[in-house]
C-alpha cells in the first residue's frame, strides 16, 4: 500500500507534465511537417474535402477536439482544472496513468512508422488530385486502415492518462469520427482504383 501511494505520488505529476509537453510537440511536429511538405512538393497534404461534405465535417470536429485537448493538458500544468474535466477518481491511479502514457508513446511511434512507410503517398483526408499508388503491402496487408487504428490506440491512451468525463467524450468522438472517415476514404479509393481496390477489400479486413 505504501509502495502504491509512493508510485502515485511520482506518477501523477510525471504524467501531468508529459501530457502537456506531448500534445504540444505533436502539434508542432504536425504543423512543421505539413509546412515542409508543402514547401517541397508545392501542394498541401492536408485535405478537408468539399465544404460541408462528410470528410469536411470530420476534419473540423477532429480539429476542435484536438485544440480542446491541447488547451486542457497545457492548462493542467499551471492550474487545477481537474474538477472541471470530471476526473474519474476510481481510475486516477499511478499504474493506470502510466499505462496511458505508454500507450500514447506506442501510438505516436506507430503513426510515425506508418506515415514514413507511406512516404509520398501519405495524405490526411481525401486528395482531390489523387495520383497515389494503392498500398497493399507491409502493414496494409493486414489492415486497410492501420493509421486510424494507431490513432485510436492513442485516443484510448489519453483516456487512461487522464481518466475523466472530458477524455471519455474525446475518445467517443474521436473513434466515431475515425470510423466514419474510414468509410469516406475507402469509398474514394474504390472510385479511383476500381477492381484493384475491390480485390484488396475482399482480401484484407477494414481493421483486423
Amino acid at each position: 500500500m505504501v509502495f502504491l501511494d509512493s508510485f502515485d505520488a511520482f506518477a501523477e505529476p510525471l504524467v501531468r507534465y508529459f501530457l502537456g509537453i506531448f500534445f504540444l510537440m505533436i502539434g508542432v511536429q504536425f504543423a512543421s511537417r505539413s509546412l515542409g511538405l508543402h514547401a517541397r512538393m508545392g501542394f498541401s497534404f492536408i485535405n478537408y474535402g468539399r465544404r460541408a461534405s462528410a470528410g469536411w465535417w470530420h476534419r473540423h470536429v477532429f480539429n476542435v477536439f484536438r485544440a480542446l485537448i491541447l488547451l486542457a493538458v497545457v492548462a493542467r500544468i499551471f492550474v487545477d482544472i481537474d474538477p472541471w474535466l470530471g476526473v474519474l477518481d476510481s481510475l486516477y491511479y499511478g499504474p493506470v496513468l502510466v499505462t496511458g502514457m505508454l500507450l500514447l508513446l506506442v501510438s505516436f511511434s506507430l503513426v510515425n512508422y506508418l506515415q514514413a512507410y507511406m512516404h509520398d503517398d501519405w495524405r490526411t483526408g481525401v486528395d482531390p488530385n489523387q495520383n497515389r499508388h494503392l498500398l497493399t503491402g507491409g502493414p496494409f496487408s493486414r489492415s486497410r486502415n492501420p493509421v486510424f487504428m494507431a490513432i485510436m490506440l492513442g485516443q484510448f491512451g489519453f483516456f487512461l492518462a487522464l481518466p475523466s468525463v472530458f477524455s471519455l467524450v474525446c475518445l467517443i468522438a474521436g473513434v466515431t469520427v475515425l470510423l466514419r472517415q474510414a468509410r469516406v476514404e475507402e469509398k474514394a479509393l474504390a472510385d479511383i482504383f476500381g477492381d484493384a481496390y475491390e480485390a484488396y477489400r475482399r482480401r484484407v479486413p477494414r481493421w483486423l
